[in-house]
């Protein structure tokens, strides 16, 4: 049956190669399914969105931590229980303790709650008995389970408070967080398009219209009316200092 490791970055700070290397060493033969900047909800993340479509019973997702398949409890632990009814292996390196096989085995651990002791009065009170033991079983296997998803929802939660906090003392301190105030943001593509546009454009100094100067530069509309709008902004300013 295939194997599939998912993994899954954030920021463009994280690397996703440590998730694949992590994979890879305990599935050599996984397909690596990468998805890149979709932050935290489920319903961005259209890789594992694709993958989820076409995994078949008997099919193997491994996640290099629970964080990386949902960092909501309620949604990690809708999609667990999806997939586990859907007879899908989900693995998880760094939480083995709420892989698929570990909540399987537990609730094949149940005992038989058909006692037959020959009084109907005791059958039916050890019977109570049995299912009580059995309900919990299960019930204590789905909370770790809803702890581990919980756990990883919480670590998300701190950071970005800690992100807020240090952003706030940051500004309380006088420092500039962000672009400043009234600065225009450079791209490096700007400038070269921008010649090209006072070159061609017979606004400037070419003969080319509008339509021919995009096709020639091969920008999108927008940005080729941002840049020439910007253009005559410097012209305007030039001219008046």
């Amino acid at each position: 049956m295939p194997v599939y490791g998912y993994c899954r970055i954030s920021t463009p700070q994280q690397n996703i190669e440590r998730q694949v290397r992590n994979i890879a060493a305990a599935y050599p033969a996984a397909h690596i399914v990468r998805e890149v900047y979709t932050g935290t909800a489920c319903r961005g993340r259209q890789e594992l969105d694709k993958l989820l479509h076409c995994v078949q019973p008997g099919d193997t997702i491994v996640f290099d931590s629970v964080s990386r398949m949902s960092r909501s409890a309620e949604e990690g632990c809708a999609l667990y229980e999806t997939l586990y009814n859907r007879g899908v292996t989900l693995c998880f390196l760094k939480e083995p303790h709420i892989n698929t096989d570990t909540y399987k085995q537990a609730l094949q651990r149940q005992v038989s709650s058909s006692p037959e002791t020959g009084s109907a009065a005791t059958d039916r009170f050890v019977s109570g008995i049995m299912d009580a033991l059995n309900r919990y079983t299960a019930d204590l296997a789905k909370e770790q389970i809803r702890l581990a998803f919980a756990q990883a929802q919480k670590e998300v939660d701190d950071l970005h408070q800690r992100t807020r906090e240090g952003i706030l003392t940051a500004r309380l301190n006088g420092k500039q967080i962000g672009q400043t105030p009234g600065r225009k943001l450079t791209i490096k593509k700007s400038a070269p398009c921008k010649e090209q546009i006072k070159k061609y454009s017979r606004d400037f100094d070419g003969t080319l219209t509008d339509a021919d100067c995009i096709k020639l530069i091969g920008i999108a509309r927008n940005t080729y009316y941002k840049y020439k709008r910007e253009l005559r902004e410097e012209l305007t300013r030039n001219m008046e200092s």
